[in-house]
């Protein structure tokens, strides 16, 4: 006799992520700098807070290609490096 393990008619039902999807860079477009952040994270012991200008030229770099949607770079975090505004200070 089997039963079926029903605990009421809830089921998962999964959804996208927020943001999307977005597609992987086929061509390499944005690799350069891709590898420049990447070789900062491991020079900086993965301490991404050191990284950020990387970070943010990368994030560029997809969204000129289109390879991820527009968005501005302050809903990003990075509002403090636009325009010559100061970087936050990190704790050394």
């Amino acid at each position: 006799m089997s039963t079926a393990m029903n605990f009421g008619s809830k089921s998962f039902q999964p959804r996208p992520p927020d943001k999307g999807s977005f597609p992987l860079d086929h061509f390499g477009e944005c690799r350069s700098f891709k590898e420049k952040f990447m070789k900062c994270l491991r020079d900086n012991k993965f301490e991404n807070a050191l990284c950020r200008k990387e970070s943010k030229a990368y994030l560029e770099c997809r969204m000129e290609r289109q390879l991820m949607a527009q968005e501005p770079l302050e809903k990003l975090g990075f509002g403090d490096l636009i325009d010559g505004k100061p970087e936050a200070k990190t704790n050394s």
